[in-house]
């Protein structure tokens, strides 16, 4: 879990930025396999090819990643939970980076498997807003991701909830809901970002404002809210300098900066991934983004007053 070693050494990175002009990734996202068990409305990237990536290639970015400066990992799908190779799992991926020296080690998941790997300081389980939303965007499974966040005793959660057309008036409902389930830590939020064939459920500008300041609200109420304050409105704005050098993407032997969304014409100034945008910020000479920053995560493992 993070701790306060962690939060300074963050910290110190975005200060040795801001004063040295010293900028390397931070960030460090590895896709396990693209293969996964939903088939989510906004998602267009998952079972394209429907494969597990080698174990020996996985290292391989874990290394490159870790040797170019990222010290935070993500780990992604697809669905990550899913990934095997021969008698490897999950919790392989999740030792051998420990091994290489990452500060913290994430994954994103759908919340439809158990949620077990030693060394994992967060999960960050897909919750996409009230039952009625969640199962019109994700499948039937809203019940089922609750008693998996249930059952995971011991694991620390943060919900992770992608803001589109269909739920964005559940803002406030999830920010209760972390609130209310045992082990969940806070709740993190991101746009959605249009790929081809979901672009009907993209966000306006006028939506995007209006929903940034409904979550800088909820942060200023106590609630358990892992975003930036401060950097909310530049995000609803377009304005965070993309892509954001800070994070890198590794994808079976292939590196992106900030993400795969850079392939598609456009589609970079239209991204809704918070975590890029804020340390974009944090590292683009915003001392205030900086301090929300350590004020935030300093209170990422406590429940905040609402709770």
């Amino acid at each position: 879990m993070m701790n306060l070693w962690t939060i300074s050494r963050l910290v110190g990175r975005g200060l040795m930025t801001l004063f040295w002009q010293r900028s390397r990734p931070l960030v460090g996202s590895v896709i396990l396999t693209d293969r996964c068990n939903l088939h989510c409305r906004h998602c267009a990237v998952s079972n394209q090819v429907a494969k597990d990536y080698p174990l020996a290639q996985i290292q391989a970015d874990l290394q490159t990643l870790y040797d170019r400066g990222c010290r935070i990992l993500f780990l992604y799908g697809g669905e990550p939970l899913l990934w095997t190779d021969g008698d490897h799992t999950f919790p392989d991926v999740v030792m051998h980076a420990r091994q290489i020296g990452y500060w913290m080690v994430n994954a994103v998941t759908n919340g439809t498997l158990p949620l077990s790997a030693p060394g994992i300081d967060l999960y960050l389980v897909s919750l996409d807003g009230s039952r009625e939303h969640h199962n019109a965007i994700r499948g039937e499974t809203y019940d089922q991701v609750l008693e998996t966040i249930r059952q995971a005793k011991h694991v620390p959660v943060v919900l992770y909830m992608a803001i589109n057309t269909i739920n964005l008036t559940d803002i406030e409902a999830v920010a209760d809901l972390a609130c209310s389930l045992p082990g969940v830590q806070a709740v993190s939020y991101n746009f959605h970002t249009p790929y081809p064939g979901t672009q009907s459920l993209a966000l306006s500008r006028d939506q995007k404002l209006d929903a940034s300041h409904r979550i800088a609200r909820l942060i200023d109420q106590g609630y358990p809210v892992l975003n930036l304050k401060r950097a909310l409105p530049l995000i609803a704005r377009n304005e965070a300098p993309v892509p954001s050098r800070q994070c890198l993407v590794a994808e079976n032997g292939q590196i992106w900066t900030c993400g795969r969304c850079r392939d598609i014409p456009g589609l970079c100034q239209q991204c809704g991934f918070f975590f890029a945008a804020e340390y974009s910020l944090v590292f683009a000479g915003r001392p205030r983004v900086l301090l929300d920053l350590a004020r935030t995560y300093s209170h990422l493992l406590k429940k905040a007053t609402p709770c």
